[in-house]
């Protein structure tokens, strides 16, 4: 009788595991499509300059050949309620992404307003949007009232996915914002991009300067250089906070652990496989 019980415990255990294992192959392979998603990286600047690099770091990724037909949009100035100086990027943002982004910080109600736009052809057309939180949930909480809104026929809570990262920005997003936004979208709480080996990729890396080495196209390699020099020029000044890694000559781009795990690449290591594997 022993027997045939743990026997019994065994086949079930099997069956169990073989479900977990297809479902979570089936979260990875549904998680962005690419033929009617949109992705959208919404960067706080403020005050760290992290940003500054993870905004080249995702135009090098949707540059790549293996992502250039992703449908994307960046958002500069999405803030929360922490205090501290902006790091002006739109020098960076005009060389990335030319048109394709709204800044936030000039002018807020314009910036939801323009999203708003954006993103309602995505969802109209049955497509999904994807938000890669570098920063804060306070301009994707406007973003989805402003939805609402417009068309209260769409389900919010299901067709628009939130990731975040860090523990601190949810601290410094707005109790009522964040509580919003949790109900009201499809939120994912990822490992922190700063530290490897905890499921996502590890994009904090003090000292790193050997992406002049694998990154081969001109164009990136302006954008890299106009990324690390706007953030030596703000990091640390004027009350701003001091990211040790870039201050120390290395390349800070932990934001982008999110449109990692957006596009299931997740299992990159750190900074020197992804520039080793989408530098050009």
């Amino acid at each position: 009788m022993r027997i045939a019980y743990k026997l019994m415990l065994l086949v079930c255990g099997f069956f169990l595991l073989a479900e977990i294992g297809l479902a979570n192959q089936v979260e990875k392979t549904t998680r962005f499509n690419r033929n009617t998603d949109l992705l959208i990286m919404q960067f706080d600047c403020k005050t760290d300059v992290d940003d500054i690099h993870s905004a080249a770091a995702l135009k090098m990724l949707m540059t790549n050949p293996r992502f250039s037909t992703i449908n994307y949009y960046a958002v500069a100035g999405s803030y929360g309620v922490q205090e501290g100086l902006y790091v002006p990027p739109n020098d960076l943002f005009k060389m990335a992404f030319d048109e394709n982004w709204a800044d936030a910080h000039s002018n807020r109600e314009k910036a939801v307003e323009k999203v708003r736009v954006v993103v309602l052809g995505y969802l109209q057309k049955g497509g999904n949007i994807w938000i890669a939180e570098a920063g804060q949930s306070d301009f994707s909480a406007a973003l989805i009232k402003a939805l609402q809104k417009d068309a209260p026929e769409i389900n919010t809570a299901k067709r628009i996915h939130i990731v975040q990262h860090s523990d601190w920005n949810e601290q410094v997003t707005s109790e009522e914002s964040l509580a919003f936004v949790k109900v009201k979208s499809n939120y994912h709480k990822i490992p922190d991009g700063n530290a490897e080996g905890n499921g996502t990729p590890g994009f904090r890396t003090p000292g790193y300067n050997s992406w002049k080495t694998n990154v081969k196209d001109t164009e990136l390699i302006q954008i890299w250089r106009k990324a690390i020099e706007i953030g030596l020029r703000y990091n640390g000044k004027d009350g701003r906070y001091n990211n040790e890694a870039v201050a120390s000559g290395g390349l800070d781009f932990s934001d982008l652990s999110e449109v990692c795990w957006i596009l299931g690449i997740e299992d990159i290591k750190d900074t020197e496989e992804f520039f080793s594997t989408f530098g050009r």
